[in-house]
């Protein structure tokens, strides 16, 4: 997919490439390096260059990203003495071997800058301000050293540390967040550098799904560069998908979508991607007048509106933004002796200090429409608008899987010692389970004391993260999830000896926060039954078999294809659900070239594998029913509580293939189901974009790509707004659902035609856009006659895309490797 997502970086408008580099990708084994496959960080670099873009490589090595750990290597943890991201001698040493390393392999392959290649920027640390005041003096030294460190590597580029006041002189300290248009660095010798803006928001399992409206996330870019801002990311512009267990926590979905401008699977998510590609080209349009001046001049124009104007010193160059950062009115201002209205929290922008190429809540570009099985998925009218297609393809299977049971407790290499191990020093993070065994008398006294007092026993853990299953005598009876919670559960118990088996499962490392490697897994504090007859008892200090993994985890029956050695059976529809189940199928790949997604919706919580290739974790927890909006105002200051979706929904339910993965007949497909689930009822599909609208007014500007600067005059080729519509690569416009020029209705899905309507309209955009991948038409009278005069209109379209005939055949993906 790199190609394709450079390319379409590019396309919208981007000049840098940001990437992380996770160190628990490159260094699983200490001293064992991996550059392969999806970890090839050249190949990568390369392709970036070899597009014409720049790229700034955030090595950390801590990187939070909502990545498994933070990006740390779980070993890193048991260095002896080790104490994460301070001024320690151990994690000092093996922090700089591997900064060196990441260093030393750009510079060998001539990917600096100064080399010839696209790197102009590192970056040390990762928003280690944040937490800096936990450690002390000892944080303070470790900031320096960082510094110092990277520095005398000799990379021949700047270094950043973004959220740092701190950072030494020679380090470029940024800023992170929703909004920037304030920030100021701890030097007026350095730029003005926004290195991460949140453009969404992770999501957790049981979560609703966070949405950032475009028009917001203009304007805070808009502002940024209206006071001074040099250098401006997304995070993220592509989030993709946390394949395997890198997820971080606890408890973060597999999807790292984030309401990205490019969504998890590669498509464009409209309108962010078209809205932000129109405010770049705006931006780009001032460049002249922004390198040329040392800073703007601020006019105040009203009570909530100001200007910020740069001139070229003694040239006629000059750029300006004017905003209104009202939240609720719009209001008109005069500027330079000319009239500009400004919807409230809104930025014009004026390369000439003339003519307003854009306004950041006037959004031109195209919408597309996510629909689940041909409905809408989203819970808010207006507050996803960038939605996707997702076309139901037939079952994934009919009556043609097979099952093995994992056993419960013990199966393979295991150990006995007295006391409760942390969870992380006995997996190693191997595995995302691990068995908790021990065995528990119960007497005659025991049984007469429940019945003669009507109570019944019950186990208390007083602190666990982040799942339990709790089994007496192989038996599940109750399961728990939180962070660091404390769990209760009645439990039924028999005369003699019982079994207790406790199933502790990690969903994700912490990834943020001081003392990571003291966080651990599992459980904390004791273990007690309660309302025995002779007290409580305590089997904190007991003895413990510990067995970690799951066998058919370790024996890796996901990869393999062979049944011999696995007893296998075939899958009846009575033995569904059930508990700690493997199930394996085997699917043909859906023809074409859309991406693949396997639908999870009927199962319950577990791992999934294609080919081998483990795709990640899946679990059906339903969001709550409330705190969901049902209509997004994009005005005011944004946060992740701000325009929530798909409440009382499962957070998650369709899981990406790449198709790179895919063969075109026979893929194996493995689950391991913890809770039971029907996998009858699992489907495969493909994403698309079906459907797209556009809602475009007389009264917005001509396209931004049409002005230039031509003889220090600003000149376009187009006196009027244009609507465009394009479908994906490989779809034409089949139909024009909807169209009305005058005072149309509502919104993408219900659209009307209002009181003043040009009765050609349908019949135009037919014309100019049935049969074509993309069609512009411009938005005025001279196109659709005037309707009405002397009232505002506005050209409203809804048009379906279909495959064209010759992409239906069925498509590897491995040129997008």
């Amino acid at each position: 997919m790199w190609p394709d997502l450079i390319a379409k970086s590019k396309e919208g408008g981007a000049d840098v490439v940001q990437t992380y580099v996770f160190w628990s990708g490159h260094e699983p084994v200490r001293g064992q390096y991996n550059f392969e496959d999806r970890y090839d960080l050249v190949k990568f670099v390369k392709l970036v260059g070899e597009s014409g873009l720049y790229l700034h490589l955030r090595i950390g090595p801590y990187v939070c990203a909502e990545w498994n750990f933070g990006g740390f290597p779980v070993w890193l943890r048991d260095i002896p003495g080790i104490v994460f991201r301070t001024d320690n001698a151990p994690f000092k040493e093996e922090m700089k071997r591997f900064v060196k390393k990441i260093v030393d392999v750009m510079r060998d392959e001539s990917l600096f800058s100064w080399q010839g290649g696209p790197i102009i920027m590192l970056q040390i640390e990762n928003e280690y301000g944040n937490i800096e005041g936990e450690y002390g003096q000892k944080g303070k030294d470790y900031v320096k050293w960082a510094a110092n460190m990277a520095v005398g590597l000799g990379a021949g580029v700047p270094w950043v540390m973004c959220k740092q006041t701190d950072a030494p002189e020679y380090i470029i300290d940024a800023c992170n967040g929703y909004y920037c248009d304030g920030f100021k660095p701890n030097s007026n010798k350095k730029p003005v550098l926004w290195t991460e803006n949140w453009d969404g928001w992770y999501t957790t399992w049981g979560g609703r799904l966070p949405h950032r409206p475009v028009e917001d996330l203009a304007f805070a870019v808009a502002r940024f560069y209206q006071r001074g801002g040099s250098f401006q990311n997304y995070y993220m512009f592509f989030g993709g998908t946390n394949f395997g267990r890198t997820s971080g926590g606890p408890n973060y979905v597999t999807s790292y979508d984030y309401d990205a401008p490019i969504d998890e699977y590669g498509l464009l998510s409209q309108p962010k991607w078209g809205h932000l590609k129109d405010l770049h080209a705006a931006i780009k349009l001032c460049e002249p007048a922004l390198v040329a001046a040392d800073s703007p001049q601020y006019i105040k124009l009203g009570s909530s509106q100001e200007a910020h104007v740069y001139r070229g010193g003694n040239t006629s160059i000059c750029s300006a933004f004017l905003a209104n950062i009202d939240e609720h009115q719009s209001s008109t201002v005069q500027f330079l002796g000319r009239s500009y209205t400004l919807p409230p929290w809104s930025v014009s922008i004026l390369p000439d200090c003339k003519n307003a190429v854009l306004n950041t809540a006037k959004v031109g570009a195209q919408t597309s429409i996510k629909v689940a099985d041909l409905e809408p998925t989203s819970s808010a009218k207006t507050s996803a608008p960038e939605l996707l297609m997702v076309q139901k393809e037939d079952p994934l299977v009919a009556g043609s899987w097979m099952t093995l049971k994992e056993p419960i407790g013990v199966w393979g290499d295991n150990f006995t010692v007295q006391g409760i191990w942390e969870h992380l020093n006995v997996t190693k993070d191997r595995s995302d389970y691990l068995w908790y065994i021990t065995r528990v008398y119960v007497s005659d006294e025991d049984v007469a004391h429940w019945k003669e007092n009507a109570v019944s026993p019950s186990l208390r853990i007083d602190s666990m993260r982040d799942v339990v299953r709790i089994f007496i005598n192989g038996q599940l009876i109750g399961s728990a999830k939180g962070d660091w919670v404390e769990v209760v559960q009645q439990v039924q118990l028999e005369q003699g000896y019982n079994d207790l088996m406790l199933l502790s499962q990690t969903v994700g490392l912490q990834n943020y926060g001081a003392f990571l490697e003291k966080d651990g897994a599992g459980f904390k504090g004791q273990i007690i039954l309660t309302d025995f007859k002779n007290g409580d008892v305590n089997l904190t200090h007991s003895q413990w078999t510990y067995q970690v993994g799951l066998k058919g985890e370790f024996m890796k029956i996901f990869a393999t294809d062979d049944n011999g050695n696995s007893n296998w059976t075939d899958l009846t529809q009575e033995e569904v659900p059930s508990i700690l189940s493997w199930y394996k199928t085997h699917f043909d790949s859906p023809a074409g070239k859309d991406p693949v997604v396997i639908d999870m919706s009927s199962m319950g919580k577990g791992e999934a594998w294609v080919n081998g290739h483990h795709i990640g974790r899946y679990w059906t927890l339903v969001a709550p029913k409330d705190g969901c909006q049902e209509n997004c105002d994009y005005r005011g200051a944004y946060d992740s509580d701000k325009c929530n979706t798909n409440c009382g929904k499962p957070t998650q339910t369709r899981y990406h293939v790449p198709r790179s993965w895919l063969q075109p007949t026979d893929n194996l497909l493995v689950l391991f189901e913890e809770t039971g689930g029907n996998p009858f009822k699992i489907s495969v599909k493909t994403v698309s974009i079906e459907t797209v609208c556009a809602h475009v007014s007389e009264d917005y500007y001509p396209p931004v790509q049409t002005w230039s600067h031509s003889n220090g005059e600003l000149i376009t080729s187009q006196k009027n707004p244009v609507m465009q519509l394009k479908c994906e690569d490989g779809y034409t416009i089949a139909s024009i659902d909807f169209a009305s020029y005058g005072t149309p209705q509502g919104s993408c899905q219900t659209y009307t035609t209002g009181k003043c309507h040009a009765s050609t309209s349908a019949s135009i955009l037919s014309k100019a856009c049935e049969g074509q991948n993309s069609c512009k038409i411009e938005v005025s009278n001279s196109v659709f006659g005037d309707p009405c005069p002397r009232t505002v209109k506005t050209l409203a379209v809804k048009a379906r895309c279909k495959p064209s005939p010759t992409s239906t055949s069925w498509h590897t993906g491995l040129s997008e490797i």
